[in-house]
C-alpha cells in the first residue's frame, strides 16, 4: 500500500545493517562488535538502578543525561557542556545533519566511507558531495579545500580502516574553519588519537563517539557529541523538538559505569589490537592484501578469488564477514576482529577454500 507513503519515501534507499544470524554459535565477524564483555561494573550497575521492585522503571530518565555527560567529560577533561548524550551515535549524526550540516552549500565526506552518511543526507535533503580517496584508501586532506556545507568523515575511515593523523585532523578544521568539521570517532579507541583534544581551540569542530566498539556496549545504544557549547546546544534544540528522552535510565548508569572502569577498557581494547595484528599477520599468509587498519576490523581482498563468493562461502560454513557491493570495494572483505578462537576459525576456513580454488 505505498500510495500511502511520503513523497520522500519512495526516493530513500534505506541503510543496510549488518546481518544479525538467528543461530546458536554463529562465528560473527561481520557488523565490528567487540568480542569481550563490558566491565562488570556495567552489570552491577544495572542491578543497583533496577533495585528489587525495578521502581525506577516507573520513571522517566534524566533527559539531560547529567550524571553520565559529567563523567564523560572529566574522563577527557572538558566541561558537561561539552559533551550530548543520544540514543547511539548514528541518532548523534541524525541530530548533527538536521542541526549542523543543512545549509545553501553541499556537504562533503569520502566516497568510501560509512554509508549511513548518503542516507542521511537524502533523508533530510541534505545536498552532499564525494571526495575520492586515493588507491590505497587514504583520505587527502588538501582535496576537502573547497566551498561546502560541511565536512564529515569517519576516523579511522569505515570500511577501510585507514586512519588520520590528529595533525591532519586539525589541518582540515584549519582549512574548513567556514563550516562544520565532523569527526566521527566510532573507532578511534583501536588506532588513532581523538580529535576532542581540539575543541577548545576550533569553535567549528564537533566530534562523535559512541560506547558500542571499544566498551562492549552496542546493545545499550549510547553515544556522544563533543565540541563548542553552541554546537552542543544546536543538537539540544534538535533533540528536545523530536525525543526529549532518548537515552533510557539502564543505558545511562551502564555507559557511566564502563568509564568509570578504565583498566577494563585498556585491557579489553589491547586484546582487540593485539588479535587484529594476528589476523592481518594470517589473512596475509593466505596472499590477502590488507589495507592498515586502526580500527577493530580489516579491510582485505584476495587478488585471485572473488570477493563475494568467499563470503558466501563462509557464510555456509556459519561465518559471518561483511561483504559490500559498491564500487572499488566490491572485491573487498570487512572483517571484524573477533576473539583469537574466532579469528583461527576463519582462517581455517579461508584456507581449505582456497586450497580448494574456491572463488
Amino acid at each position: 500500500m505505498s500510495r500511502y507513503w511520503s513523497d520522500i519515501v519512495h526516493r530513500l534507499t534505506p541503510y543496510v545493517p549488518g546481518e544479525q544470524p538467528a543461530l546458536a554459535h554463529p562465528v560473527k565477524l561481520n557488523t565490528n562488535e567487540n568480542p569481550y564483555p563490558p566491565s562488570p561494573h556495567v552489570l552491577e550497575a544495572i542491578r543497583q538502578e533496577l533495585g528489587e521492585s525495578a521502581e525506577a522503571l516507573r520513571r522517566y530518565p534524566d533527559p539531560t543525561a547529567r550524571k553520565l555527560r559529567e563523567t564523560v567529560a572529566a574522563y577527557h577533561g572538558i566541561r558537561a557542556e561539552q559533551v550530548f548524550a543520544g540514543n547511539g551515535s548514528d541518532e548523534v549524526l541524525a541530530m548533527t545533519f538536521q542541526a549542523l550540516l543543512k545549509h545553501d552549500k553541499p556537504i562533503i565526506f569520502p566516497d568510501i566511507t560509512y554509508s549511513f552518511y548518503p542516507t542521511y543526507a537524502r533523508l533530510f535533503e541534505v545536498e552532499y558531495r564525494t571526495v575520492p580517496v586515493d588507491d590505497a584508501f587514504a583520505i587527502r586532506v588538501d582535496d576537502y579545500a573547497m566551498p561546502n556545507g560541511g565536512v564529515l568523515l569517519p576516523n579511522p575511515n569505515a570500511p577501510t580502516g585507514h586512519p588520520l593523523s590528529l595533525a591532519e585532523i586539525e589541518r582540515l578544521v584549519k582549512i574548513n574553519s567556514e563550516s562544520v568539521v565532523v569527526i566521527d570517532e566510532a573507532y578511534v579507541d583501536f588506532g588513532a588519537q581523538s580529535a576532542i583534544a581540539l575543541i577548545d581551540r576550533y569553535p567549528n569542530l564537533l566530534v562523535v563517539q559512541t560506547v558500542s566498539k571499544s566498551r562492549s556496549l552496542a546493545g545499550m545504544r549510547v553515544g556522544f557529541a563533543f565540541g563548542h557549547p553552541a554546537l552542543i546546544d544546536a543538537l539540544i534544540r534538535v533533540k528536545d523538538s523530536f525525543n526529549s528522552y532518548p537515552l533510557d535510565r539502564l543505558a545511562q548508569v551502564a555507559a557511566t559505569a564502563s568509564y568509570l572502569d578504565d583498566a577494563w577498557f585498556r585491557e579489553s581494547r589491547a586484546k582487540v589490537i593485539a588479535s587484529r595484528e594476528r589476523l592481518t599477520a594470517g589473512l596475509t599468509a593466505l596472499g590477502f592484501e590488507v589495507v592498515p587498519s586502526g580500527a577493530n576490523f580489516v579491510f582485505a581482498r584476495h587478488p585471485d578469488h572473488d570477493a563475494g563468493t568467499l563470503a558466501a562461502r563462509l557464510r555456509d560454513k556459519e561465518i559471518f564477514v561483511r561483504h559490500f557491493k559498491a564500487p572499488r570495494v566490491d572485491q573487498h572483505l570487512r572483517i571484524s576482529v573477533g576473539t583469537d578462537a574466532e579469528c583461527d576459525v576463519l582462517l581455517t576456513s579461508l584456507r581449505e577454500m582456497l586450497r580448494a580454488n574456491v572463488g
